[in-house]
């Protein structure tokens, strides 16, 4: 048998050449869909020509002898973007062990938060069967916790997955917030701190960051001087290393903020040092919106469905923030947030957009805001975001509009290849529904 399969190894592997080759050439036609290209008009009807896993043409009508897909009507979206995540980190919240979303130290940038990434993990399928394709598992932490990637929900492996590493350094913006309540009525009595401490604590944590940053510049000024004078290389150090990017705002700082006070010091704070940030949180970034619409910061919105923090706010004041932000000029792209809790959740996603839509958004921003706007934040605009000739053929199908709760994803493809929808929601419900 070995001597056979020796003789035959030739003429197999020139067979599985040839065969790769035909199947890359493969076209694929999808036809008759209101096409939602978001750069642009949409579509109704339109096709949408996919060759080798990138989109070739878009137009109203396309002639072709590719394979047809026939729609019949079906909305067709650019595949979804979450930001700011902890899915692929976390399974279950309350077993440790499925929990990898955080270091241990206050300043760990040379953490990658998306070798991580458990490509097993249940709730991946479950989250594409909803059209998200995208996710940025983020690293959690108290200061500077570390670096994220965009990862595809498509792969064997972590490194298949990871579809641009790194694309942000993500920063905890120390607490404003000073806890007023009283020793006495405190259950751990050793663990209550002052006002006065906690300012003092805050004050120190603020230093300490912008130490660190000064730090990270003196470091990369000096490697820049050893490219000419091999005497003066202070040597390599990983946590620098993965600070240059940053320091030389190549790319986008993440800021967690949600105080109008965090907000405005961490805007300052990026100003005055020329660093590149956006916001992530941004609970009361709608009170400073023209702020944020000068310095061009965009917002990663994630308190859709969270009850106001002051009691002088409007119920409805976390459902209006995004038309208040996009009224004066911010980019709102949607999240659910990094919480542990809310991972299983990320498949809600254009839900999030959907309530804010309802609140005066239009419907082309609230689009936006799940595809093309984090694609733009992720650095990745140019691949996916939108649907567009030379762009990723990332996409997924629905019986009607994805802000509708009442409408079904039907397919979704990455990069060409069609996925399953299946995922533990659709196993356990084929089990159970014709229980006796």
């Amino acid at each position: 048998m070995r001597f056979q399969i020796s003789n035959l190894k030739f003429p197999i592997a020139f067979a599985i050449f040839w065969l790769c080759i035909a199947v890359s050439g493969d076209q694929l036609l999808l036809r008759n869909a209101v096409v939602h290209t978001v750069s642009g008009t949409t579509l109704n009807p339109g096709d949408v020509l996919i060759e080798n896993g990138k989109i070739k043409s878009v137009a109203a009508h396309i002639e072709s002898d590719a394979s047809v897909v026939d729609l019949n009507g079906q909305h067709l979206y650019p595949g979804m973007i979450a930001l700011d995540t902890s899915l692929g980190l976390t399974e279950l919240s309350g077993v440790r062990a499925t929990l990898d979303e955080r270091e241990v130290g206050d300043f760990v940038p040379d953490v990658k938060s998306w070798i991580a990434v458990n490509p097993d993990s249940e709730l991946l399928p479950v989250t594409r069967a909803n059209g998200v394709t995208h996710v940025e598992p983020a690293p959690q932490g108290n200061i500077v916790a570390g670096q994220s990637g965009l990862v595809v929900l498509d792969g064997w492996t972590s490194e298949q997955m990871a579809y641009k590493k790194p694309i942000a350094l993500h920063v905890y913006w120390p607490e404003m917030n000073l806890d007023l309540t009283p020793k006495e009525k405190v259950k751990e009595k050793a663990k209550w701190k002052s006002p006065e401490d906690q300012a003092k604590e805050r004050t120190n944590k603020l230093k300490a960051l912008d130490d660190f940053f000064q730090d990270a510049r003196a470091y990369t000024l000096a490697r820049d001087v050893a490219k000419t004078n091999s005497a003066a290389d202070p040597g390599r150090n990983p946590s620098w290393e993965a600070m240059r990017p940053y320091v030389r705002a190549e790319l986008p700082i993440t800021v967690h903020a949600d105080d109008i006070r965090e907000i405005k010091a961490a805007v300052k704070w990026a100003d005055t040092n020329h660093f590149k940030i956006v916001i992530a949180g941004g609970r009361d970034s709608w009170m400073v919106a023209d702020l944020l619409a000068q310095k061009n910061i965009p917002v990663i919105w994630e308190y859709t469905y969270q009850q106001p923090a002051h009691d002088y706010e409007s119920y409805d004041s976390h459902y209006t923030a995004p038309e208040i932000l996009h009224k004066a000029g911010v980019k709102v792209s949607f999240s659910l947030g990094g919480s542990t809790f809310i991972a299983s959740l990320i498949k809600n996603l254009p839900y999030e957009a959907a309530q804010a839509v309802a609140f005066g958004l239009p419907e082309e921003e609230a689009i936006k805001g799940v595809t093309l706007y984090p694609a733009q934040i992720a650095g990745v605009s140019d691949k996916l975001g939108s649907i567009e000739p030379g762009k990723d053929a990332t996409l997924f199908a629905c019986d009607g509009s994805i802000l509708d709760l009442r409408a079904n994803v039907l397919h979704v493809w990455i990069a060409g290849k069609e996925m399953s929808l299946e995922s533990r929601h659709t196993r356990l419900y084929n089990k159970y529904k014709n229980r006796p």
